[in-house]
């Protein structure tokens, strides 16, 4: 499906994000606490040409590659668009993977997703975010989801995920929608990246959970 344009409603956007994108390097990651992470972002529907938007997804993943990042959402870089990329080589032990069900996932750009819950299972670890820097918590999420978004170029994508592909899809997802992983994380276990180094650097968060004093949830 092609991406239809009201110029008169995408100007804004699209002036937005040539500024944006004018500027060398990587893009600015916008941190908690400003309100763009708190708006549910505008559905994609052809306020960014075909040129723009390909230079935007570019920006994007260079960006979440410098970051280093796994998943980068627009409105983490400032823009109220329901698109997002993602991609994770998974650079991890044999031990994490098999715990934490990270395996390696090619990039792709999610335009207007949203998923849904497979199942009562949930995989609960901490989990981090570009915009919330220097800070980690646990998060319990669906270990599976069903995915429905667009791709760059309008083509319908249905995927199930599991794992930690399936966090990631949630975590970006939930971007577009205006919530960040503190919303959904357990508190107690908000813990700095040098606390998680030097001492919570498991595979799960079980011992952390009897450290800190907070249940994991199953």
């Amino acid at each position: 499906m092609a991406f239809e344009r009201d110029p008169s409603a995408a100007r804004s956007l699209s002036d937005q994000v040539e500024e944006l994108l004018s500027y060398e390097g990587p893009l600015p990651i916008v941190a908690a606490g400003d309100p763009v992470l708190r708006r549910a972002a505008e559905p994609f529907d052809g306020q960014l040409d075909a040129g723009l938007l390909t230079r935007f997804v570019a920006a994007l993943r260079a960006t979440m590659h410098a970051a280093p990042g796994v998943g980068l959402a627009a409105p983490q870089v400032g823009v109220a668009l329901r698109i997002a990329v993602v991609e994770d080589p998974a650079p991890v032990s044999e031990e994490v993977r098999v715990a934490r069900g990270r395996v390696p996932q090619p990039f792709r750009v999610l335009v207007n997703p949203s998923y849904e819950g497979i199942g009562a299972d949930r995989a609960v670890f901490f989990e981090g975010c570009l915009s919330v820097p220097g800070w980690q918590a646990v998060v319990p999420r669906h270990a599976a989801v069903r995915l429905r978004a667009l791709d760059e170029e309008g083509r319908a994508l249905d995927e199930e995920f599991t794992g930690w592909p399936a966090r990631i899809v949630q975590h970006e997802t939930d971007h577009l929608d205006g919530v960040l992983y503190l919303d959904r994380a357990e508190t107690r276990s908000l813990s700095s990246n040098q606390a998680m180094a030097e001492r919570w650097a498991q595979p799960t968060p079980a011992e952390a959970a009897a450290a800190l004093g907070f249940t994991l949830p199953g």
